[in-house]
């Protein structure tokens, strides 16, 4: 005798009912991977600027050698997919020029330095009595190269870690840093910074194209076909950018006393020529003693009229910028590698300012040169960025 499709029904409910909640709880979807907030952009250009003070402070090329090697080292593990991450490339290349045009300004316009290791001997143009202390040729001297290689090389380095800033923090998360006063000067200033990377994304993606239409790329031919189509994409993305900023309300200022905008021109031009005045005492030994009150002092009043000046520009912030304790890292690692390298100088100015005059192999200090790896921090404490994504804006 069958059972009642009733009663087979029930069964099978009672059978389903009967599952384990521990099968049910394994094919349920797993939860997404939540990506950590990227670092404060404000917190990369502070390392970097620390690292570029610290190349100002000395002309021994391997402790410039093991800065650039830093940088680069964080550059290459923390940089993202962005068009405009692609800068640093551009700046090492500038950076091997500069040490390049040094050179050879020293080979063609000869050098004060003396020596007596002569490597050649150019043709020597005389020139008028007018044009005392310049030469065109003469002997090129072995200790005039590396005198000239060790200033291009700090310029170098100081180029690259620019480039690391440009590189590691997006201009346009960038701006959203910056204080009211600063808003259209920083809006200027980072269409500008990306108005480049996306020029060279725009001519590889129209050569990328040719190339798998069978068409030339390269040579004048091939440039001129491109760059119409490159330069009405850049026409086109400057008409969206200012309809964007006219949707927006770029521009729109609001309304201040009289008596506040005088006090924000005087905090401003006087904390600025405070903060001149300071930099060049602390970078000339009369000014020794006053150079750092009065850079202080203009640093306060700089700020302060910035934050009065915040007034005349009344903007919301979308998602405010954190600053947690791995930018406290970042930004500390910086300032500490150009604290060492000061004080390093001030103790020991022969290591970290090596002569030419007798030629001599440059050393390595040691704890200089530990200070330096202090630049490497980040690669460690800041989550790496995927590479296969972009920044977030």
């Amino acid at each position: 005798m069958g059972v009642p499709p009733l009663e087979r029904s029930r069964e099978r409910g009672r059978a389903g009912a009967a599952v384990p909640r521990q099968r049910r709880a394994a094919v349920a979807p797993p939860a997404r991977h939540q990506r950590p907030a990227p670092l404060h952009p404000g917190a990369w250009w502070l390392w970097s600027l620390g690292l570029g003070t610290a190349a100002t402070r000395t002309t021994n090329p391997l402790l410039l050698t093991l800065l650039i090697a830093a940088a680069g080292y964080v550059v290459a593990t923390h940089r993202s997919a962005a068009p405009w991450s692609r800068s640093y490339t551009a700046f090492a290349k500038l950076a091997v020029a500069v040490l390049l045009m040094r050179l050879a300004f020293t080979v063609v316009l000869g050098s004060p330095v003396p020596g007596t290791h002569t490597l050649l001997t150019l043709p020597e143009v005389p020139l008028p009595h007018w044009a005392q202390g310049i030469r065109l040729g003469g002997e090129v001297t072995a200790e005039a190269l590396l005198f000239s290689g060790y200033n291009g090389l700090k310029l170098a380095a100081l180029l690259i870690c620019v480039g690391a800033a440009n590189a590691l923090a997006g201009p346009a998360r960038l701006l959203k840093s910056l204080p009211g006063a600063l808003y259209e000067t920083g809006v200027a200033v980072v269409v500008a910074l990306t108005f480049a990377p996306h020029l060279i994304a725009d001519v590889q993606r129209l050569r990328a194209a040719r190339r798998l239409r069978g068409r030339p790329d390269r040579g004048v031919r091939g440039l001129l076909q491109v760059g119409l189509p490159v330069l009405e994409g850049a026409l086109e993305r400057s008409v969206a950018l200012a309809a964007a900023m006219d949707a927006r309300g770029y521009g729109r200022t609001a309304e201040v006393p009289a008596s506040v905008r005088r006090t924000t021109a005087a905090l401003t031009l006087g904390g600025l020529l405070g903060v001149c005045a300071g930099t060049y005492g602390l970078l000339t030994a009369e000014g020794g003693t006053y150079g750092l009150p009065v850079l202080g002092a203009g640093v306060v009043a700089a700020l302060a009229g910035l934050r009065l000046g915040g007034r005349r520009t009344p903007r919301t912030r979308y998602r405010p910028e954190p600053w947690g304790v791995r930018a406290w890292l970042v930004a500390g690692s910086g300032a500490a590698v150009a604290a060492l390298l000061t004080l390093a100088a001030a103790r020991d100015p022969d290591a970290l300012n090596p002569g030419v005059v007798p030629l001599t192999a440059p050393t390595l200090p040691l704890w200089p040169a530990a200070a330096v790896l202090l630049a490497l921090l980040p690669a460690f404490v800041v989550p790496k960025a995927p590479h296969d994504s972009k920044e977030p804006s």
